[in-house]
Formats: C-alpha cells, structure tokens, sequence
C-alpha cells in the first residue's frame, strides 16, 4: 500500500470519528417504518370514530367534546406506541454498531428535537381551551411543528431527515387550506412519509453495512 493509500485511508477514519462525535448515526431506519405504520392504525381508528359519531352508532347524548376527547386518546396511544418501538429498535442498532445509546450528540438531537414538539403541543393545548371547536386545526399543526422539529434537530443525525421534515411542513401548510381533510393527511405525513423514509434510511444506512 502507497503513502498516498494510507493517507487516504487515515483521513477516512478521521472523518467517521468525526462524524460519529458529531452526529447521532445510530437512529434506526426500522423506527420510522414502526411508527408509520402506528400512525395509520390510528387514523384509521380516528375514521372509525369520526364516522360512528356522524352515522349516530354511540348511543344518544354523544358530544363533540367526547369525540375531541377520544380522538385525543387514540393520539395519545399512538404516540406511546411509536415512542416505545422507536426507542427500542434504536437502542437495538446501537447495540449492532457498538456505540453509545445516550451521549452529548443524542442529548443535543433530543433538545433540538423537543423544544419546536413541546411549543407545538402548547400551541395546540391552548388552541383546544381557548378556542373549543377547532380541532380542524389539529392536524396541519402537529405537521408543521413537527416538521420544524426534525428540521432543527437534522444537524446531529442524518441528513435525509431534513428533507422528511421540510415535507411535513409542506404538507401542513397544505393541509391548512383543507381543513376538511386533516386527518388524511395526517396519516399521509406521520404514516407514509415515515415508512418511505424509514425504508429509505434502513436500505441506504443499515442494510448495507
């Protein structure tokens, strides 16, 4: 091997330690197509719900306020769902590439993270409370917010998830100017973006290795 073969080499692993100091590669492409996958069962159950309500199937004395409160659970659930099998099928890939689970990268990916997802969720806390009747609003909300989320937390992981994050606010804004059709949306930005994406990044980043 030439000198100039092994100062390539050098400078390839200097680059991968850099890049492993600096970003958090060990998000599973498997979590997304997960979580995908959760959020169209609960569109799908929030139809269901949506529907009995509107086909008079609950008894008499249903409200708007119950069907808000249920459509609140399933999101709740599918929320804890998609948490749970994110968690555990990242923590698997660290495992698979030997590196640390929780670290200054993943710490500062997580703030990034949170911080536009808990204003979001105020904004749509608040929304509810001051403003009853417009869960319409929900949807194109959670999109936007959470597309800014990944978009501010893409620098310490992949970039692919800059790109999903500037769909799902594409796609929020859209879904503002169709309130009627919020929840189709939401399953498409939360459900099949997340499994074309997370079968993206799985095929590009995990697969081949």
């Amino acid at each position: 091997m030439s000198n100039k073969e092994e100062q390539l080499n050098a400078l390839n692993d200097i680059k991968k330690m850099m890049d492993r100091s600096s970003r958090f590669i060990s998000l599973s492409g498997l979590s997304g197509v997960f979580a995908g996958f959760t959020a169209l069962v609960g569109a799908y159950l929030a139809h269901l719900e949506i529907a009995n309500s509107v086909n008079g199937t609950y008894e008499y004395g249903f409200t708007e306020d119950d069907l808000e409160a249920n459509l609140i659970k399933i999101g709740l659930g599918v929320l804890v769902v998609a948490l749970i099998g994110g968690f555990l099928l990242t923590l698997r890939q660290t495992r698979i590439k030997k590196l640390p689970f929780w670290d200054r990268t993943s710490k500062n990916l997580l703030i990034n993270l949170a911080i536009p997802l808990f204003a979001g969720g105020l904004f749509i806390i608040g929304l509810l409370l001051a403003h009853p009747g417009t869960y319409g609003l929900i949807a194109p909300s959670c999109l936007l917010f959470y597309g800014l989320a990944l978009i501010n937390a893409s620098k310490y992981t992949y970039t692919d998830i800059r790109f999903l994050g500037f769909c799902e606010v594409v796609l929020g804004l859209v879904a503002m100017f169709n309130i009627g059709y919020g929840l189709y949306f939401w399953a498409f930005g939360f459900g099949v973006l997340h499994i074309f994406y997370g079968l993206l990044m799985y095929f590009k980043y995990e697969r081949t290795k």
